[in-house]
């Protein structure tokens, strides 16, 4: 398994009407807060942007990196419904509570 590829795919709703998509790696998870409005970027994306960054260069694990991406996600209101979310370790995973 690649270094960067996350546990458990990242499972977001983009934009209301459009299907889920599934973020895999560190890598992806950059290109997408690449993608993200200026505008809308606050401290949540800031420490997400960061954290994957980070993970590409060595200094920050990359579950997590998954984790502080999912956070931004959960923010955002981009989680989706069905999303599984890792427990700590040794947990299993939960679903996300509506």
């Amino acid at each position: 398994m690649d270094r960067l590829q996350f546990q458990l795919p990242v499972r977001i709703t983009p934009a209301p009407g459009l299907p889920i998509e599934e973020i895999y790696s560190v890598e992806q998870a950059l290109d997408f807060l690449q993608g993200w409005p200026v505008r809308r970027q606050g401290p949540v994306y800031q420490a997400a942007f960061n954290a994957c960054f980070g993970a590409t260069v060595d200094l920050v694990k990359t579950e997590d990196a998954c984790r502080a991406f999912m956070a931004f996600c959960r923010v955002s209101s981009l989680l989706a419904r069905d999303m599984m979310i890792p427990g700590k370790r040794g947990g299993g995973a939960r679903g996300l509570r509506a």
